[in-house]
This record gives structure tokens, C-alpha cells and sequence, in this order.
């Protein structure tokens, strides 16, 4: 049985680079002229050769190793750095094999957003979608009970990328002001965290005006560079003087296993800028090929993560602190180097992640105004400020960003792909494995559903009681 075809609402435009804007109006131009799709059209849907991914039209792509730096800027942030603390919550050898097991359960379900992301692009003759008109295209191609649900659960997956993308954009600031602010005592020069906020506030307004992946990629070619430097040199402090294995637990208490898990899933934050990447990509093909660049990216992050929380938690045990650039020596030179190489990795990462958050608000703001341009540019402006705004009056923002990434990153990671999936695959019931692939994407559901639970409540319960978060003792 093949899927009832109909456009997608256009109030929520494509997630797209806003320099590819003469293929999205030459598509609104065609949406407005075929709102309705004739029986003819109906009964050709399987007979459509045309495959409207490889015949994007980009002004300005991306190649793969742009979105290769994309992918790994948009992972490599204050996650990484969060680690050996989050070892600390699960015990060594939980720690070290549950990341790789959450690693691997993370990329599948990039994958599976992005293959649902192709197939609907087919149905529904469109070149590209967003996260959230995924869903809403699963949904109103899937059981008719579920199609007036549809519209709803697209406001649901924008609110829930907005809220984790300005909560990441929150605390990179604040890890950079922290960081800025331990090098200057180095110097013997004393600013608090506020004034070093006010002092980055005009460089990150004029850097996250930039509307293109295109002209960030040297933004991420720079963080990536600055974010592998900082950590090779933090490696020459954590690989000495290792004490043996047997000095810290293999397996930490219960109690602590939630906060381990809304510390990993708020490290995998690249959830939320999967498809912006792979909509940009100049041979969309090569994104979820086996040796394909979301292969690759995760691969190295994956590793990466793991190495930091084994030999951060093996060297400093129960001292881990929120961010490991704090647990090293304040007055040694090279120590210095890896708080300014990670404070300008992270700095150069704000962009990227703010630049999902504006693809879904700046369409809401430029269609009610004559002047879209001037307020985009106000939104932005305003937008930093907030995050400003955040970051200098919330005390304890670690634990505030733990809620969130257990809150948004746990939803958007784990239970909205798998279960777009199996509402994408519903007109395919009858094809051989499809009742694995129900089986798989429930048990996935199941998992990102407990830990959004157990996460969210132990959260909260930090707050409430007023313990350090995961960056509380910045």
C-alpha cells in the first residue's frame, strides 16, 4: 500500500543554508501551484524515477570534508571535557563500555534519522527536509490516526532543538569566560567570569551574524584543529604517573548511573545538526556510506570521548571536577595552552550550534515582517544576548544543562528517531525483517525513555538540593 502523498505545511520551511534560497523559492513557486495532487499522481507514486537528493540544487555546498569538520566541531565541545566526571558517576569499566555502546546506539539513530530523512524527501518530491518536517512528513504519510498528530509533533521536535541548542550555546559561553578568566589570573591580570562575558559579547554578535555552513567551515576547520591540539596536550598530563586500574571502582553506585548518562548524551550533542549537514552536502550519498563522513566523524569522537573519561577518571578519580582543564596544574605553562586552545575551540563551536536554532525561529520572525533580512539580524542579536543573559544569572548552569540534555538531547538522540523510523516503515509492514526492525527501534525507544527519566528526576534533584553539576564548579 502506498502512502497518501501531501505537501508538507510550508509555514516551516526547509532547514537549509540560507545561500541555497533560489532552490527553496523555485520549490515554494512549485509547492503553491500543486497544493493539490491529482488521483493521477496517486497512482504513479512507486513509478517516480526522478530523485529529488542527488538533483539538489545548491548555490554553495559543502564537500565532504567541510562537513566532516562540521560533524566533528558539532561533537568536540564542553561534552568531552565533562568525561572523566561522568566516569566518575559509573565506574571505570561501566563508563569506559557503556560510552562506546551509547556511541554506537547514537550514530545508528543519526542514521536512521537521515535514511527516513531520504525516503520522505522521495514521497514527497522534496530535495531536502528538516528535522522536525521529518516528523511531521512521517507522521502525515503514516496510519491515518496518527496524521492529525502530525503537525503537532513537528512545534515539539523545533521546540525541543531550540531549547538544546541555546542550553549548549549557554554553557559554552560560561566554559569560556571560566577558562579566559584562569588564564588572565595566570597573568597576574584579575576579571571576573561577568567581565569576561561582557568582553565576549561583541565578537560572538558579529561572528553568529555569518548565515552559511559554507563560510563557518573555517570556524569548524579552526575549533577542530584547536580541540585535537588542546587534548593532545591535556594527554601529556593524564597518560603520567597513571596509577593502576585497580585505584578507582570498576562500577560506581546505582544511585549515580543517571547523571553518568545525562552527562554522555549531553557530550553527543551533534543530534541537532545532522541534517542541517547533510541537507548542505554537495553528494549526500557519501553522509551514510559505511566509510562515509557520519561514520568517520563519530568513530573519532566516540574514541575520543572514551579515551578523556578512562584516563581523566584513571588520573584523577574522585577529584574529577565538571571540566578537566580544571583539575589540571594552574601553574604550569602547557596547562595554560590546553584551557586557551579548548576556550577557542569551544568559542569558534558557538556558531555552528546556534545556527540551528536560528534556521527554525528566523522563518517564524521573517514572515511577519516587510523586512525579513533586518529581522533575522535582530533575532540573532537578541538571541546572543539571551544566551549572554543565561550564562551570567544562573547559578549552577552545569546542573541546569545536565536537565536539558537529559531532557532534549536523550529525546532528540534516542526516542524520536527510532520512532520516526517505524512510522516511515509502516506502509512497508509486509517486507521481510520488518518485525526486527520493530523490535530494534522499541527497544531503543524503551532505553532513551529510561534514561530521559531517571536523568531528568536525579536532575532535578541536584538542583533542588543545591549540589554541583556537572560545570557547577566553574
Amino acid at each position: 500500500m502506498a502512502p497518501k502523498i501531501r505537501e508538507p505545511d510550508q509555514r516551516t520551511p526547509l532547514l537549509q543554508d540560507c545561500n541555497n534560497n533560489a532552490d527553496n523559492r523555485n520549490q515554494h513557486n512549485y509547492n503553491k501551484q500543486n497544493d493539490q495532487l491529482d488521483h493521477e499522481s496517486h497512482q504513479n507514486y512507486g513509478k517516480y524515477h526522478h530523485d529529488p537528493i542527488t538533483n539538489r540544487k545548491l548555490e554553495n555546498p559543502s564537500t565532504n570534508f567541510d562537513t566532516l569538520m562540521h560533524v566533528l566541531n558539532g561533537n568536540l565541545g564542553t561534552g568531552i571535557l565533562a568525561m572523566p566526571d561522568a566516569f566518575k558517576n559509573a565506574g571505570l569499566y561501566v563508563g569506559f563500555f557503556g560510552t562506546l555502546v551509547m556511541g554506537v546506539i547514537c550514530t545508528h539513530c543519526m542514521h536512521l534519522l537521515v535514511r527516513c530523512s531520504h525516503e520522505l524527501c522521495r514521497r514527497y518530491g522534496r530535495p531536502s527536509l528538516s528535522y522536525a518536517d521529518v516528523g511531521f512528513c512521517a507522521l502525515d504519510s503514516g496510519p491515518i490516526w496518527m496524521q492529525p498528530l502530525a503537525g503537532g509533533f513537528r512545534r515539539l521536535i523545533n521546540t525541543f532543538l531550540v531549547v538544546m541548542q541555546l542550553g549548549l550555546c549557554c554553557v559554552y559561553l560560561l566554559f569560556v569566560a571560566v577558562n579566559v578568566r584562569e588564564l588572565l589570573a595566570y597573568a597576574n591580570i584579575h576579571a571576573t567570569v561577568l567581565t569576561v562575558l561582557v568582553w565576549l559579547l561583541a565578537p560572538l554578535a558579529l561572528l553568529n551574524l555569518v548565515r552559511s555552513l559554507k563560510l563557518l567551515t573555517p570556524m569548524s576547520l579552526v575549533a577542530s584543529i584547536f580541540a585535537v591540539a588542546g587534548l593532545a596536550i591535556a594527554f601529556l598530563f593524564l597518560l603520567q604517573d597513571l596509577p593502576h586500574s585497580a585505584s578507582v571502582p570498576p562500577i560506581s553506585s546505582w544511585s549515580t548511573l543517571p547523571l553518568y548518562f545525562g552527562t554522555v548524551m549531553y557530550a553527543f550533542e551533534g543530534i541537532g545538526v545532522v541534517l542541517p549537514l547533510e541537507n548542505n552536502l554537495a553528494r549526500p550519498r557519501d553522509f551514510i556510506a559505511w566509510n562515509g563522513v557520519l561514520n568517520t566523524g563519530m568513530t573519532l569522537v566516540v574514541c575520543l570521548y572514551s579515551a578523556v573519561g578512562f584516563f581523566g577518571y584513571l588520573k584523577y578519580g574522585d577529584q574529577a571536577q565538571g571540566s578537566v582543564t580544571l583539575n589540571l596544574p594552574n601553574d604550569h605553562l602547557l596547562a595554560q595552552l590546553v584551557r586557551l586552545f579548548m576556550a577557542v575551540a569551544v568559542l569558534a563551536s558557538y556558531a555552528l550550534q546556534f545556527y540551528v536554532p536560528m534556521t527554525i525561529l528566523a522563518p517564524v520572525v521573517a514572515c511577519h515582517t516587510a523586512h525579513p533580512r533586518c529581522a533575522e539580524t535582530v533575532l540573532r542579536l537578541v538571541t546572543v544576548l539571551l544566551t549572554f543573559v543565561l550564562a551570567a544569572i544562573i547559578p549552577n548552569l552545569g546542573t541546569f544543562i545536565s536537565l536539558v540534555g537529559a531532557v532534549s538531547t536523550s529525546t532528540l538522540a534516542l526516542i524520536f528517531p527510532p520512532l520516526i523510523e517505524l512510522v516511515t516503515s509502516w506502509p512497508n509492514a509486509d517486507r521481510p525483517g520488518h518485525r526486527w526492525i520493530v523490535l530494534k527501534n522499541s527497544l531503543i525507544i524503551v532505553f532513551g525513555a529510561t534514561g530521559f527519566f531517571f536523568g531528568t528526576v536525579k536532575s532535578l534533584a541536584v538542583i533542588l538540593e543545591g549540589g554541583p553539576g556537572e560545570l557547577g564548579s566553574l
